[in-house]
């Protein structure tokens, strides 16, 4: 018996998935990834911002008062590259950098009022997406796919991830 999208139905044969099916489940996830970048990407246009800016003011916002170091390890970017989105993002008046109280050669990053009213507004449209999806979709299967993605993340990055999903906040 299959599923829709031609699935079968016992988690044992979806071991054997075909490359067929392997390669709609890797389309899905462009369309889908398209998706879910399509709402911030229109906002973030707008105030010609990109999903660096985005995704810095995710985890500043998620980590209030995280050095640029651990922000680096989270992002996986290049400090070049983190450093001119934080310049804008400084310069732009979203996002606070402080001189580190036990090491003054650390920055601790904060959002200001208007970073996280930022923030709100881009992960609301994100949310609401992912709450439709999550809807339609069912208790199971919202605990399959996260299942799925954790085990599609290299061994160090899960881990980064499920010590941050652990964290309170």
């Amino acid at each position: 018996m299959t599923e829709p999208g031609g699935l079968p139905q016992s988690g044992e044969a979806l071991l054997f998935l075909t490359d067929e099916q392997l390669r709609k489940g890797i389309e899905a996830m462009f369309f889908a990834y398209r998706g879910f970048t399509a709402d911030p990407d229109r906002i973030l246009d707008g105030l010609d911002y990109g999903r660096a800016h985005h995704r810095a003011l995710h985890f500043v916002n998620r980590l209030p008062g995280t050095t640029v170091n651990n922000l680096l390890a989270v992002l996986g970017v290049t400090k070049q590259s983190l450093n001119r989105v934080l310049r804008r993002l400084i310069a732009d008046g979203l996002v606070d950098s402080r001189v580190g109280r036990a090491d003054r050669r650390e920055r601790h990053l904060y959002l200001t009022e208007a970073g996280r009213a930022l923030e709100r507004r881009l992960s609301a449209a994100q949310r609401a997406r992912m709450r439709a999806a999550y809807r339609a979709a069912g208790h199971e299967a919202v605990a399959g796919f996260r299942m799925v993605l954790e085990a599609m993340m290299d061994d160090d990055i899960r881990q980064q991830y499920l010590a941050l999903r652990d964290q309170r906040g």
